[in-house]
């Protein structure tokens, strides 16, 4: 079969969508608290047969400028941040193909309470839920989630890959087949089929036996999105549907192999993983449209906006000093969050030792810089020439408002990339994996070899 594009909505449970100031355009919906928000954009997503829908999110609002919240709240800079998952089951209740992704921290949660939630996700959307596993960025999650600092950026993958064994242990615990529901006889499910975890290890112990049987696609889908090389291991190691923002084609496929590489080695099936490249569109019928859009979209961020984003992502305070004094070797060596913002803007701007105005320049954070702006061909070009490089297998695509940007772009740039035969024109099935053309994970197909395992 020929190969085709993974699509996926980037969304956000919040006052705006991963650009900050989309909530200030004209056009965007100002009920961003309502169910019906987000069912919308549900039916949207799933009309133009997007596989995902997926939520980011954080666990404090951007607060690490100056660490003061005033600005986030003033400005609307993701101020408001509902928790997603509760969010999906909206959004699964008026859609039935397209696929519900969350993110979920493995810094801050208990293994066993992430995979409750997913696989309990997953069977109430009938195999459609994923789960997008993240370490967390910064001091302001560490204050809400009870801790005084955030853990070290290494250290935090290496609690992760333990927390991925709990979890998947977990999930694999009731046998397909266990239940049997022989009300004759009396016996619900073959106990020999359920199995307790009893696992122990440096970071986590929890026992089992898991409360939540398997669902039609066996598990939730694992999404990840490491940027940072140890962030690129840990998602050869574990992700099915993997994140990336290669700001052009060059530097995604340098990513994009570097992955797959790491998923051969680990004895993975490496197109059996879908590296999904941010895409932020501004979609028209003509480009003269859609410049005439951006024109206005253009208008709508804030310096404000990068500032806060840019502490919030590196967990480090750009007010500490000038906007135009150079940072110290000191300084950007202590920056502990998304630490690929600042390699990113390291290797853009060509400068050791870049200023807080480098990186608003040179991050494209809360801004509108790299955005394609075109009519269906303009697009779909740019599309089509990174995913034929395999610098990529998919899109994620992110929404300048909301919800119009997303129709914008199933209305736009869909039937295009369709026509083209890189996209599909239907769902292959129900489940996600069977739309994403995943096999069901047999129990115990996440393990390593033994010898691989030892490494």
């Amino acid at each position: 079969m020929t190969r085709q594009m993974v699509m996926v909505g980037f969304l956000q449970a919040q006052n705006c969508t991963n650009l900050p100031s989309s909530w200030r355009h004209p056009l965007s919906r100002d009920d961003s608290t309502s169910a019906d928000y987000y069912q919308e954009i549900a039916r949207i997503l799933e009309a133009g047969k997007f596989h995902i829908g997926f939520f980011d999110d954080r666990l404090a609002m951007p607060d690490r400028l100056g660490n003061d919240h005033a600005h986030t709240v003033e400005y609307g800079i993701r101020c408001v941040k509902m928790d997603p998952i509760v969010v999906l089951t909206m959004m699964g209740a008026v859609t039935t193909k397209l696929g519900l992704a969350s993110t979920a921290s493995t810094t801050y949660f208990e293994p066993f309470d992430v995979a409750r939630r997913f696989q309990t996700l997953d069977l109430m959307s009938n195999g459609r839920a994923a789960w997008n596993v993240v370490t967390s960025v910064n001091d302001g999650e560490a204050l809400n989630m009870g801790q005084d600092a955030h853990m070290e950026h290494d250290a935090r993958y290496d609690r992760a890959d333990e927390f991925m064994e709990v979890v998947l242990g977990h999930w694999d615990a009731w046998d397909d087949g266990a239940i049997l529901n022989d009300k004759k006889n009396g016996r619900y499910a073959d106990p020999s089929k359920v199995k307790r975890l009893d696992y122990k290890g440096k970071w986590f112990k929890s026992r089992g036996p898991f409360t939540v049987p398997r669902s039609p696609q066996g598990h939730p889908v694992v999404i990840q999105a490491g940027a940072s090389g140890r962030g690129q291991r840990f998602a050869g190691r574990w992700g099915e549907v993997i994140f990336a923002a290669g700001r052009n084609t060059d530097i995604a496929k340098e990513g994009y192999d570097a992955v797959k590489g790491e998923a051969a080695r680990l004895g993975r099936n490496p197109d059996h993983i879908f590296i999904c490249n941010m895409l932020l569109t501004v979609a028209g019928a003509t480009k003269t449209e859609a410049e005439d859009k951006m024109a206005l979209i253009q208008k709508l961020p804030t310096e404000m906006d990068a500032l806060s984003l840019l502490a919030e992502g590196l967990n480090f305070d750009f007010a500490a000093k000038p906007i135009d004094e150079p940072l110290t070797d000191e300084e950007l060596t202590g920056m502990s969050g998304i630490i690929g913002i600042r390699d990113g803007v390291i290797r853009k701007s060509g400068i050791k030792n870049p200023s807080a105005r480098d990186f608003i320049v040179h991050s494209g954070r809360g801004q509108v810089e790299g955005a394609i702006v075109g009519g269906p061909k303009e697009i779909a070009d740019h599309m089509e020439e990174m995913f034929e490089r395999r610098a990529c297998d998919g899109f994620v695509v992110a929404a300048t408002y909301v919800p119009g940007a997303y129709a914008d772009f199933v209305k736009h740039v869909v039937p295009e990339v369709q026509r083209r035969g890189l996209y599909h024109k239907d769902y292959k099935g129900t489940t996600l994996r069977e739309n994403l053309g995943l096999p069901v994970p047999p129990v115990g197909a996440w393990k390593l070899p033994p010898q691989m395992a030892a490494e």
